[in-house]
C-alpha cells in the first residue's frame, strides 16, 4: 500500500495507523455517524485495517451537523450493518445515496474509478440481499483505456502508444503530401502581411501595416494614426510604436483605397495568426460579400505550423511565430514583433512549410 494516495476528490491522503489517527483527533465515518455529524472538508488520512479494507479519516476541525433526515426520519427503514473492520454503516435509499455521491461498486467501475475506501452505506435489493454503497469522492481515478483498441492505457490523443504511433504515421503522410504538393503559385501574387495594434481586442486600432510579396519585395510598410486611441502602454512595450511616432501618419481610412488595390491583385494573402489580423483589416470593406472574398484569399501560417508540429515535432508545445522561426532555425530580419519583421518571418516560415508552393 502506498504511503500517500490521491483520491478523485483531489485530496492526497497519507497512511496512518488507527492509534496515530486518534492521537491526531481524526474521526472516521462510523464515529461521525454515531454522533450525527458529517465532514465539511476532504479526507486527510487513511488506515489499512486487519481485514484489508481501507478506513478514511477526517479532521475534527472540519465537522458539521449531519442532515437530520439521514439519522432522524420516522418513515425511514433504520438498519445497521457492522463491517469486518468494525465500522458501522446504515441503510439508505438509492435516491438519497445518489444525492450524496454514494454508488454501488458496479456504477463506480463504470465511471472509470477504483474503489479505495470500505463501504459507507448499504441498501437492500428486491431479494433482500445487501448492496453496498461507496463514496465516489474517495475512489481513485483509473487510467483511461485507448479509445481505438481499448487494450492499453491512453498515451496521447485518447490513444495508447501503439495506436497513437499508427495514427501519427497516417497523419504525417497526409500532412507531408499536403505540404509538399506543387501549388503553382505566382510569387508576385502571393502576399504576406502583418498588423500592429493598440491592444489585443477587436475594438483596438491599427498602428502599422506591412505587406510583402513572395519575391521578398516590400509592397507597403507604413505607420497608421489611430483616430480614437491616444495611448497604448501595454502593446507599446511589445512593438515599440509610440503615440509620437504615428501623430503625422495617415489613418486607416486614408490608406484603405491603396490596401484594397494591393489585396485585389493577390491570389493568396498569408499572415501568421490570421484571426487577429483579419478581424481588424476586414473593416476596410463595406459589405459582407467583400469581406468574404478577402477571407477566401487568406491563409493562416500559424495553423499550418501547428499541424506540422503535431505530425513531426510533438515535443514543441507552443506555436508562436518565434517558436516557428526557432523550429526551422530561421534568423530574424529586423526587430521581432514589429510588423515588418513579422511579415518577413511569416514569409520564410511559409516557404519552409510549403517548399513547392511557387512556380519559380
Amino acid at each position: 500500500m502506498k504511503d500517500s494516495v490521491k483520491l478523485r476528490s483531489g485530496a492526497s491522503v497519507t497512511q496512518v495507523n488507527a492509534r496515530e489517527a486518534q492521537s491526531k483527533n481524526l474521526l472516521d465515518r462510523s464515529t461521525l455517524r454515531t454522533m450525527h455529524l458529517k465532514s465539511s472538508g476532504l479526507p486527510v488520512a487513511y488506515s489499512q485495517m486487519n481485514d484489508g479494507s481501507i478506513k478514511i479519516w477526517f479532521d475534527a476541525e472540519d465537522i458539521t451537523e449531519d442532515d437530520p433526515e439521514i439519522w432522524y426520519d420516522p418513515d425511514a427503514r433504520h438498519e445497521n450493518l457492522t463491517l469486518p473492520s468494525g465500522s458501522v454503516i446504515g441503510r439508505m435509499a438509492l435516491k438519497k445515496a445518489a444525492s450524496l455521491g454514494f454508488y454501488p461498486a458496479e456504477r463506480i467501475s463504470a465511471m472509470h474509478l477504483e474503489l479505495f475506501e470500505e463501504p459507507v452505506a448499504f441498501t437492500r435489493k428486491k431479494d433482500k440481499s445487501v448492496l453496498y454503497l461507496y463514496d465516489r469522492q474517495t475512489t481513485v481515478r483509473q487510467p483511461l483505456m485507448c479509445a481505438k483498441c481499448g487494450k492499453d492505457v491512453r498515451f496521447r490523443r485518447k490513444l495508447c502508444k501503439a495506436c497513437y504511433e499508427e495514427d501519427l504515421a497516417a497523419r504525417r503522410a497526409e500532412g507531408d503530401a499536403h505540404r509538399n504538393a506543387p501549388y503553382g503559385m505566382d510569387r508576385s501574387r502571393v502576399l504576406f502581411f502583418d498588423l500592429e495594434l493598440t491592444g489585443f481586442y477587436d475594438h483596438d486600432e491599427i498602428l502599422s501595416v506591412s505587406i510583402y510579396n513572395a519575391l521578398g519585395e516590400q509592397i507597403m510598410d507604413t505607420l497608421v494614426r489611430p483616430t480614437h486611441t491616444k495611448k497604448w502602454k501595454r502593446t507599446e512595450k511589445i512593438h515599440g510604436i509610440t503615440p509620437d511616432m504615428v501623430k503625422d501618419a495617415r489613418t486607416i481610412e486614408e490608406l484603405t483605397p491603396e490596401i484594397k488595390e494591393i489585396f485585389a491583385g493577390a491570389d493568396n494573402i498569408i499572415a501568421y495568426g490570421v484571426s487577429t489580423d483579419y478581424s481588424h483589416i476586414k473593416y476596410i470593406y463595406d459589405t459582407d460579400e467583400e469581406r468574404l472574398a478577402l477571407k477566401e484569399k487568406i491563409r493562416d501560417a500559424a495553423s499550418e505550423f501547428v499541424r506540422y508540429i503535431q505530425e513531426h515535432r510533438p515535443d514543441i508545445t507552443h506555436a508562436s511565430l518565434t517558436d516557428a522561426m526557432a523550429a526551422f532555425e530561421i534568423e530574424w530580419d529586423g526587430i521581432a514583433h514589429t510588423s515588418i519583421a513579422d511579415t518577413i518571418g511569416c514569409m520564410k516560415v511559409w516557404e519552409k512549410l510549403f517548399p513547392n508552393y511557387y512556380i519559380n
